[in-house]
């Protein structure tokens, strides 16, 4: 035996080494079901869980399944047990949990998931089908609703901010956007105690008596009586009982978005989930609930995000809010398939007289038709600038008036908040002021 022949040989098995190593890796790979006790082991850490998924898609390429990449870099174990994650694996990534696959995660076959996996598949298809009939529901009823939008104003935005109010008047006369004043009011927050419109065009007035306006009396003689303001002004609403203010209801094409804050302003309501139900029935829409801000005292849905239209929000910089409030969206979002827009906004305005101010607060402007009225605080920076490029950017074909609306602002709101828009039925005859 030549010595080139010895070395060759040699050669020849060390390189075949890392492939005998391979193989024997393949054939010893871990079982699901051992994966599966590590994934909802509450000791390691959830970077520990989303390498435990990578390693079940390795397993899993035999069997042509697959873990999408959005589900293992979103996966937080929170509290869950293995039946929990196992029926969330399925939902997620379209797995039926056959009697086969339910042996090979969980080490026998589990007929309780597979029916909790139909019954939600179920309730998800039926939500589908109820949303495509909203947005088809509502194209119809658009019919119904004539395309003039008025911007309704309280009095007293006039009496006591002139100022501001005819700045905001002279935009819209510009813009040939009809506006007129409500009678009756108490205060100059119409949003939160007018009357919600659909997209049918009914009217809902929920009750309005909000925690914040608890507690010293003149908070509470500034409480408008909305029964009083809809009968001065010629409004014939749907009354609802369910306590809840206008500026916590975003609605867009068989949508609304409303705050967490509906909770606990309706403590009757031990199911939450009924008190869902009854507000999407009233709402004609698909209700989807976001964290409220807890610095925020109203707790409203408009002082945080807005709808661009009904799969995208524009809100507050996540990278600058609140951790817990970020944390709490991505899981709203993921859930509710939404793309979210960052948008500039900042905190911490100081007024003495005002520490409750919304200065910063750019989401919460005016849209009316074809028109956004945005504010700008001129206090800080170029974040305006900032602001406007931003906005253009969203909405390449509106148009985009600025106003300085800090007076207004400066008491806590701005001008989502002291606005309410209405649109006519085609049935119906109503005489705008001027």
């Amino acid at each position: 035996m030549s010595t080139e022949f010895i070395i060759g040989t040699i050669i020849g098995l060390v390189g075949i080494v890392p492939v005998i190593i391979q193989f024997v890796k393949w054939v010893k790979k871990p079982k699901l079901s051992d994966l599966m006790k590590k994934l909802v082991d509450n000791s390691l850490s959830t970077q520990a869980h989303r390498k435990i998924l990578k390693k079940m898609n390795l397993v899993l390429l035999r069997s042509g399944k697959h873990i999408s990449s959005e589900y293992i870099n979103n996966f937080v174990l929170e509290k869950r047990g293995k039946e929990a994650i196992f029926t969330d694996l399925c939902l997620s990534n379209d797995w039926e949990p056959t009697k086969e696959m339910c042996v090979m995660f969980m080490n026998g076959d589990y007929p309780s998931i597979r029916k909790k996996y139909w019954d939600m598949k179920n309730t998800q298809l039926t939500k589908e089908e109820t949303m495509s009939m909203s947005v088809a529901k509502e194209e119809i009823n658009k019919e119904n609703l004539i395309d003039d939008e008025t911007v309704y104003m309280s009095e007293l935005l006039m009496s006591k901010y002139p100022n501001a109010c005819k700045n905001l008047i002279e935009i819209l006369e510009k813009h040939n956007v009809k506006h007129s004043f409500l009678k009756g009011t108490k205060d100059i927050w119409c949003r939160d105690y007018m009357p919600i419109q659909t997209n049918s065009g009914k009217l809902i007035q929920f009750r309005y008596d909000p925690s914040y306006l608890k507690g010293k009396k003149e908070w509470e003689d500034s409480r408008s009586d909305v029964r009083e303001v809809c009968r001065e002004n010629g409004f014939n609403p749907i009354f609802s009982n369910i306590n809840l203010d206008g500026g916590n209801v975003l609605l867009c094409s068989g949508r609304a978005i409303i705050s967490d804050r509906i909770f606990t302003e309706n403590p009757e309501y031990t199911d939450k989930e009924q008190l869902v139900k009854e507000l999407s029935d009233l709402l004609e829409a698909e209700i989807i609930i976001i964290p409220a801000q807890k610095s925020d005292y109203t707790g409203h849905a408009d002082g945080m995000v807005r709808f661009i239209d009904r799969d995208t929000i524009l809100g507050n910089n996540r990278s600058e809010e609140y951790k817990y409030w970020s944390n709490s969206m991505e899981k709203v979002l993921k859930d509710k398939k939404l793309k979210y827009v960052d948008v500039p906004f900042f905190y911490g305005y100081k007024d003495s007289k005002h520490p409750e101010n919304a200065i910063g607060l750019y989401v919460n402007y005016l849209e009316v038709g074809n028109l956004i009225v945005l504010p700008v605080f001129e206090v800080e920076g170029n974040r305006d600038a900032e602001a406007i490029e931003t906005f253009k950017r969203i909405f390449p074909d509106k148009t985009i008036e600025t106003i300085n609306y800090n007076e207004i602002a400066l008491e806590g709101g701005v001008l989502n908040c002291s606005t309410w828009n209405y649109r006519a039925t085609r049935n119906e005859r109503r005489v705008f002021d001027r």
